[in-house]
């Protein structure tokens, strides 16, 4: 069990990926997102939702 509140994680992980696009435009996402999953002990379900996420930013960016 971690003492970090639920979701923490998560939004590290969305931190750090973010951070890692900063410092490399051209890293690929999916390759960015399965580290981060692992970096950080993700569930299958917030692998899910981190990938899910970065869907939608791409959605709102062609809109």
């Amino acid at each position: 069990m971690s003492i970090l509140p639920e979701g923490e994680q998560l939004r590290r992980a969305i931190k750090w990926i973010s951070d890692q696009r900063s410092e490399n435009p051209k890293a690929m996402l999916p390759a960015l997102i399965g580290e981060a999953c692992l970096k950080f002990d993700l569930s299958p379900k917030d692998s899910d939702l981190l990938a899910n996420f970065y869907a939608e930013q791409k959605k709102e960016k062609k809109n």
